[in-house]
């Protein structure tokens, strides 16, 4: 490590440093939440540029006055970091690098399910110093699963529509939390149990229920945008059927998931039948 960076972690305490981290570095949107949601303000030595964008972040108030950074590698050697938390996208060569030089990088992916979720949580806390943070936001998350536990019945079918007409995993955590709620996932219905891209045909032949868009579905910005507006699929499934929830708060498991929980559940309230 960089003698500048060795001298300021001692003179905060090398011991203490060991066992707390003392300069955390994020280098991507889902771990600057994660972070400020289970971290001391103190510990932050700077987050990604993305927390301040409030079309995708929800903590743009909480980051406010806190450094952020460019991404680069490079840039965050200088940063004297104790611990660097990266995402899995496009930051493969930042964390390789970074690790090379001997610095702590801990990688926290997409969630795959929301026990792999609650397991990214405990760690990051615990990693942090602060574990029982973590058991604080599982509590939340927990608490807003219990009240949303089969509101839905007969078991409607219900397909994840994104933009471009992506569809996830049938075993997604969106999935498994609409699952959860008493949906029946329309992956087999169109051949899809693993993703892919849906066909529209696919759709109008075979239509779901119920379609769940983000806020983007309602206009046409752009061609990934302009499916949800076609004639074919309006017929399908009318705007009265499709379940509308913010995108920045399903872009990353995490401080985010109870209010996305309670979101979704406002809409099948006001929505299903």
């Amino acid at each position: 490590m960089w003698p500048i960076c060795i001298a300021l972690l001692l003179g905060s305490g090398a011991g203490e440093a060991q066992a707390k981290p003392r300069r955390v570095v994020s280098l991507n949107l889902c771990t600057d939440e994660m972070l400020l949601a289970l971290g001391d303000r103190e510990q932050i030595a700077s987050l990604s540029f993305l927390i301040n964008d409030p079309s995708i972040s929800i903590m743009v108030d909480e980051a406010k006055g806190l450094p952020v950074n460019d991404g680069r590698a490079e840039s965050i050697l200088f940063e004297c970091a104790d611990l660097v938390l990266t995402g899995t996208f496009g930051q493969h060569h930042q964390a390789a690098l970074l690790k090379a030089q001997g610095l702590e990088v801990m990688t926290l992916g997409p969630w795959t399910s929301l026990a792999d979720g609650r397991e990214q949580i405990r760690s990051l806390a615990r990693a942090l110093g602060h574990p029982e943070r973590g058991e604080a936001l599982l509590g939340e998350i927990d608490a807003t699963l219990r009240r949303t536990k089969d509101i839905v019945s007969k078991q409607p079918s219900i397909l994840v529509y994104d933009r471009g007409g992506w569809v996830s995993a049938a075993n997604s955590p969106m999935n498994e939390l609409l699952a959860h709620m008493g949906f029946k996932p329309h992956h087999e219905a169109l051949g899809l149990p693993y993703g892919g891209v849906a066909r529209l045909e696919s759709i109008v032949t075979a239509p779901p229920d119920y379609l769940l868009v983000d806020e983007d579905a309602r206009t046409t910005v752009d061609n990934g945008t302009a499916l949800f507006s076609h004639p074919a699929l309006l017929n399908a499934v009318p705007l009265a059927r499709r379940l509308v929830v913010p995108g920045r708060l399903t872009i990353c498991g995490g401080p985010s998931t109870p209010a996305a929980i309670d979101a979704l559940a406002a809409e099948v309230r006001a929505k299903v039948r």
